[in-house]
């Protein structure tokens, strides 16, 4: 991290010097580039790729697992979206080494995101301001993700490592489902609570980070989820890769290509192994297919008589997109891409009725899987609430700004139960 930083706080500068000099700056950039995806292809996927050449060529390369640096593909495309930038002239190269540092290393969303853009938080390095009012903001939006993490995410979970380590061959379709709901809803309330306890962290230090998610479950389409999904990471790809190449303004073939350029990378950076590569193919397969079936839905709709305004088609569209995400995610939590394409299969085509009969019997007899279930069934309320408030159109943070002492009382609250569920679990 410390090379990462003195290297490209130096290599900006040259290219800010060497503008005038078009070569020059170019070769520059180019350098500052690879240097940058090359530390990170090293860390991260040399195993995979010296791994894969063993296997297709029957080689013995030998090669040791190396410890992946704390926070490396977060810090890594927040400085290549500074280098870019500067590069674009879109953001004046910073002289102050301490905040580049600060830039690079800010530790409330080092690990976990949102990634910040250094063009967001440009003026803010040197003009915020902390205030006692906005530390009790960051400290409240904190709380919130703390309880999402310990009462929400972390029970949940339990349901899902207990179906996921039966014996896939033997459950139930409805225990398979049941599972997976059980995985989609853990990360969302996991990951979106690391990303409300970064913005909270960063609010207390007067910082303004983006959100990062935003209630992802109530998507009308699968474009429409993942603009709501890991905002960060989607807006970084879509700015420094979709865009340059040509974006949706380019022929359908291009347009195609694009498409799964995006995917692939952004699976690969998920992770260096084929389910997440797989776990790309599938989502660049659905976006790429969307447009024309959404040309087809507009040829159709009047012919079929479809009422796109009616709330049973809103609810419709959005179990539909959950349940698309659902089988998506199998590639992330299974062990192999067959594997996963197998489970796919089987909670689509294996609906015989005696399938319904068996959740587990005793199987699920786990201590916490009670809880686990209790906890999914509020993960599930608490998004459909949501789900008709949004559609609904209610400002709920107006709503709440109503009730000052019941909301800090409830963080209060929340506070008080997520401390001593913490610990253990750490």
């Amino acid at each position: 991290m410390m090379g990462t930083i003195i290297v490209d706080y130096l290599l900006a500068i040259l290219i800010d010097k060497n503008r005038h000099e078009e070569g020059k700056c170019k070769s520059i950039f180019i350098l500052t580039i690879i240097l940058n995806v090359s530390i990170l292809g090293f860390f991260k996927y040399f195993g995979f790729f010296v791994d894969n050449i063993n296997s297709i060529f029957h080689l013995n390369i030998p090669f040791e697992g190396l410890a992946l640096p704390i926070g490396i593909s977060f810090y890594t495309f927040q400085v290549l979206s500074y280098i870019v930038d500067v590069y674009l002239d879109k953001v004046e190269v910073q002289y102050n080494i301490i905040n580049f540092a600060a830039y690079v290393t800010m530790f409330p969303q080092l690990v976990a995101g949102p990634i910040v853009q250094y063009q967001t938080i440009e003026d803010q390095l040197n003009t915020r301001q902390e205030s006692i009012v906005k530390f009790g903001e960051g400290v409240e939006r904190f709380i919130q993700g703390l309880g999402k993490k310990v009462l929400l995410a972390n029970n949940i979970g339990m349901l899902w490592t207990t179906v996921s380590a039966m014996d896939t061959s033997s459950i139930s379709v409805l225990t398979a489902w049941l599972g997976i709901i059980a995985y989609t809803f853990q990360i969302y309330f996991d990951f979106s609570a690391y990303s409300d306890m970064a913005i909270g962290l960063g609010k207390m230090f007067g910082f303004e980070f983006m959100e990062n998610f935003n209630y992802p479950y109530i998507s009308k389409s699968v474009t429409e989820f993942w603009r709501r999904w890991h905002i960060s990471l989607g807006t970084w790809f879509r700015e420094y890769i979709y865009i340059p190449l040509g974006g949706n303004r380019v022929s359908v073939p291009k347009q195609v290509r694009n498409i799964f350029v995006v995917w692939a990378l952004t699976g690969f950076w998920h992770g260096a192994n084929w389910n997440n590569i797989g776990w790309g193919f599938y989502n660049g397969v659905i976006i790429a297919t969307s447009g024309f079936l959404a040309d087809t839905y507009r040829s159709w709709k009047d012919r079929l008589h479809i009422n796109d305004k009616s709330k049973g088609y809103h609810i419709f569209m959005i179990l539909r997109t959950y349940l698309l995400f659902n089988l998506g995610e199998y590639f992330d939590c299974v062990n192999s891409v067959g594997e996963a394409w197998k489970m796919i299969r089987y909670s689509l085509t294996s609906f015989h009725p005696s399938q319904f009969l068996l959740i587990s019997s005793g199987k699920l007899g786990v201590a916490y899987t009670p809880y686990a279930l209790l906890t999914l069934a509020i993960g599930c309320l608490i998004w459909f609430v949501v789900s008709v408030l949004k559609e609904r159109g209610t400002d709920m943070e107006k709503a709440l700004s109503r009730l000052p002492f019941a909301v800090e009382f409830l963080m209060f609250l929340l506070l008080l139960i997520s401390i001593p569920l913490f610990s253990p679990m750490s």
